[in-house]
């Protein structure tokens, strides 16, 4: 595997290798050692699988707050998304910035976002599926929210906002400005 870093600390690009032949391929997708070596020790304990049925349909952008934050494993394994990671350590120089990256299962990217980050995608295929591993639980009573849209995080969305699937609880998370401080 091989990784490629963003302009802001924490978030990873991670390409794995593909093997391939006339039969199809192999890939090794997630190896222990090789996270422990790279970002160091995490246990992602929980997986979850999301289907989008249409090209434009956004979900986040969504973090869980102690004691149950959650660090992510992101990857594509039917059709594309943009995938968005918000830095939201108060402390941190890049709060409030974020990165992008295009996931497919072409390109077979994953995407680490560790805890003290929001994250969201846009799917920019019809019938996209998401799979991710999270190094927490989900608890209901510690999920918070960032608004997808606010203008003060300048998110090149690939929909317009009137034209995006959003559901009505993603839709009405607050702005940035009203989110209060979560990670130091």
């Amino acid at each position: 595997m091989k990784t490629e870093t963003f302009d802001i600390v924490g978030p990873l690009l991670i390409l794995p290798k593909k093997h391939a032949d006339a039969r199809g391929f192999f890939s090794e997708i997630y190896r222990k050692d090789f996270f422990e070596k790279t970002i160091g020790s995490i246990d992602f304990i929980q997986e979850n699988h999301s289907y989008s049925a249409k090209s434009g349909t956004v979900r986040g952008l969504h973090f869980q707050i102690a004691p149950t934050a959650q660090a992510k494993l992101v990857r594509v394994i039917h059709g594309a998304i943009m995938d968005v990671a918000i830095d939201l350590r108060k402390s941190s120089p890049t709060y409030g910035q974020h990165v992008t990256s295009t996931l497919s299962a072409k390109n077979f990217a994953q995407l680490y976002i560790p805890v003290g980050f929001a994250h969201g995608f846009c799917t920019l295929e019809p019938d996209t599926e998401v799979v991710y591993k999270v190094s927490n639980y989900y608890d209901s009573s510690t999920e918070k929210g960032l608004a997808w849209n606010d203008p003060t995080l300048k998110i090149a969305w690939p929909v317009p906002a009137s034209e995006a699937t959003i559901s009505d609880k993603d839709r009405d998370y607050p702005l940035l400005s009203k989110l209060g401080t979560w990670f130091v």
